[in-house]
């Protein structure tokens, strides 16, 4: 079977991989699991609020009063998420900050976005707090301690005991 006539799409592959290459080490950079769920809990506190369910003919509102509460901390979310993919640096006001507002929708949102963004959320702002950056550098041993050859309590060259021993 005949897969690359003429030369013809090798150079699509190679883009491809380095475009996943690109974003498999921007990922390691930044909490993004934890951006992702934030983010993702900020859009079923979004939808529920203003759907429109029909139900065999039968129209069915979720929407409350909290629809502005809802709007507000889902459109938060999503922006902390982002927060934490653009601005990692920021990870830990923008876990709290998750946590903070997850817990807030779970009165004010309907269930928090009916414990889907509840669960979500929680999720996304444990990681952002738990998240630490890669380090820089790899630590290397101390070179400023000084090496003995006798080990303490031993006798030294001329036999005789050392003081303190």
């Amino acid at each position: 079977m005949i897969t690359n006539l003429f030369g013809r799409g090798t150079r699509w592959r190679v883009t491809a991989a380095r475009a996943r290459h690109r974003f498999r080490d921007w990922r390691g950079e930044r909490p993004f699991w934890a951006g992702l769920f934030t983010s993702m809990a900020g859009l079923p506190i979004l939808y529920w609020p203003y759907a429109r369910l029909d139900l065999g003919g039968i129209p069915l509102a979720m929407s409350t009063t909290s629809g502005a509460g809802a709007l507000v901390i889902g459109v938060l979310l999503i922006a902390l998420g982002l927060i934490l993919w653009y601005q990692p640096h920021l990870r830990v006001f923008a876990g709290i900050a998750t946590l903070l507002l997850t817990l807030l929708s779970f009165p004010v949102a309907n269930l928090g976005g009916l414990f889907l963004g509840l669960i979500a959320g929680l999720i996304g702002g444990s990681l952002a707090c738990s998240w630490t950056p890669a380090p820089t550098e790899p630590p290397t041993a101390p070179s400023d301690c000084a090496s003995t050859d006798d080990p303490p309590g031993e006798t030294g060259e001329t036999g005789e005991s050392r003081p303190g021993t």
